[in-house]
Protein backbone atom coordinates (compact mmCIF):
# COMPACT_ATOMS: atom_id res chain seq x y z
CA UNK A 1 0.00 0.00 0.00
CA UNK A 2 2.93 2.32 0.69
CA UNK A 3 4.15 1.86 -2.89
CA UNK A 4 0.76 2.90 -4.24
CA UNK A 5 0.81 6.02 -2.06
CA UNK A 6 4.27 6.94 -3.37
CA UNK A 7 3.16 6.39 -6.96
CA UNK A 8 0.13 8.62 -6.45
CA UNK A 9 2.28 11.30 -4.89
CA UNK A 10 4.72 11.14 -7.81
CA UNK A 11 1.83 11.34 -10.28
CA UNK A 12 0.48 14.44 -8.51
CA UNK A 13 3.92 16.07 -8.55
CA UNK A 14 4.29 15.28 -12.24
CA UNK A 15 0.86 16.76 -12.96
CA UNK A 16 1.78 19.95 -11.09
CA UNK A 17 5.05 20.22 -13.02
CA UNK A 18 3.21 19.64 -16.29
CA UNK A 19 0.71 22.39 -15.51
CA UNK A 20 3.56 24.77 -14.73
CA UNK A 21 5.40 23.78 -17.91
CA UNK A 22 2.26 24.32 -20.02
CA UNK A 23 1.84 27.81 -18.56
CA UNK A 24 5.46 28.63 -19.37
CA UNK A 25 5.13 27.28 -22.91
CA UNK A 26 1.95 29.27 -23.50
CA UNK A 27 3.87 32.44 -22.65
CA UNK A 28 6.54 31.63 -25.25
CA UNK A 29 6.76 33.26 -28.63
CA UNK A 30 8.50 31.29 -31.37
CA UNK A 31 9.66 32.81 -34.64
CA UNK A 32 9.80 31.00 -37.97
CA UNK A 33 11.62 32.36 -41.01
CA UNK A 34 11.79 31.81 -44.73
CA UNK A 35 13.32 33.49 -47.74
CA UNK A 36 16.63 33.94 -45.97
CA UNK A 37 14.95 35.88 -43.17
CA UNK A 38 12.91 38.11 -45.44
CA UNK A 39 9.66 36.67 -44.04
CA UNK A 40 9.20 36.14 -40.31
CA UNK A 41 6.20 34.68 -38.52
CA UNK A 42 5.71 34.68 -34.75
CA UNK A 43 3.53 32.08 -33.00
CA UNK A 44 2.45 31.96 -29.38
CA UNK A 45 3.07 28.85 -27.32
CA UNK A 46 -0.52 27.90 -28.11
CA UNK A 47 0.21 28.07 -31.82
CA UNK A 48 -1.68 31.32 -32.39
CA UNK A 49 -0.31 33.64 -35.06
CA UNK A 50 0.98 36.72 -33.25
CA UNK A 51 2.82 38.59 -35.97
CA UNK A 52 4.16 38.69 -39.50
CA UNK A 53 7.11 40.71 -40.78
CA UNK A 54 7.82 40.99 -44.48
CA UNK A 55 10.85 42.66 -46.02
CA UNK A 56 9.47 45.48 -48.22
CA UNK A 57 11.61 44.24 -51.13
CA UNK A 58 9.34 41.18 -51.37
CA UNK A 59 6.17 43.18 -51.87
CA UNK A 60 5.80 43.10 -55.63
CA UNK A 61 2.31 43.06 -57.12
CA UNK A 62 3.42 40.83 -60.00
CA UNK A 63 4.83 38.12 -57.68
CA UNK A 64 2.22 37.65 -54.96
CA UNK A 65 2.42 33.86 -55.26
CA UNK A 66 6.05 33.79 -54.08
CA UNK A 67 5.17 35.92 -51.07
CA UNK A 68 2.28 33.60 -50.22
CA UNK A 69 4.60 30.57 -50.44
CA UNK A 70 7.15 32.26 -48.19
CA UNK A 71 4.46 33.03 -45.60
CA UNK A 72 3.36 29.39 -45.57
CA UNK A 73 6.98 28.25 -45.25
CA UNK A 74 7.68 30.66 -42.37
CA UNK A 75 4.55 29.47 -40.56
CA UNK A 76 5.60 25.83 -41.03
CA UNK A 77 9.06 26.68 -39.68
CA UNK A 78 7.61 28.39 -36.60
CA UNK A 79 5.22 25.49 -35.97
CA UNK A 80 8.07 22.96 -36.20
CA UNK A 81 10.20 25.00 -33.80
CA UNK A 82 7.28 25.22 -31.36
CA UNK A 83 6.68 21.46 -31.53
CA UNK A 84 10.40 20.79 -31.02
CA UNK A 85 10.47 23.11 -27.98
CA UNK A 86 7.42 21.41 -26.48
CA UNK A 87 8.97 17.96 -27.04
CA UNK A 88 12.23 19.15 -25.47
CA UNK A 89 10.45 20.49 -22.40
CA UNK A 90 8.37 17.31 -22.07
CA UNK A 91 11.56 15.24 -22.26
CA UNK A 92 13.04 17.29 -19.42
CA UNK A 93 9.87 16.90 -17.38
CA UNK A 94 9.52 13.15 -17.80
CA UNK A 95 13.22 12.58 -17.20
CA UNK A 96 13.60 10.47 -20.30
CA UNK A 97 10.62 8.29 -19.46
CA UNK A 98 9.99 6.21 -22.56
CA UNK A 99 6.29 6.33 -23.32
CA UNK A 100 4.71 3.80 -25.65
CA UNK A 101 4.34 4.96 -29.27
CA UNK A 102 1.33 7.23 -29.71
CA UNK A 103 1.01 7.90 -26.00
CA UNK A 104 1.54 11.54 -25.22
CA UNK A 105 1.48 13.56 -22.05
CA UNK A 106 -0.59 15.13 -20.72
CA UNK A 107 -2.95 12.22 -20.98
Amino acid sequence: MKKLGNMLKQAQELQAKMTEMQQQLEALEIEGVSGGGMVRVTLSGKGELKGVKIDPELVKPDDVEMLEDLLVAAHADAKKRLEDKMAEEMQKLTGGLNLPPGMQMPF
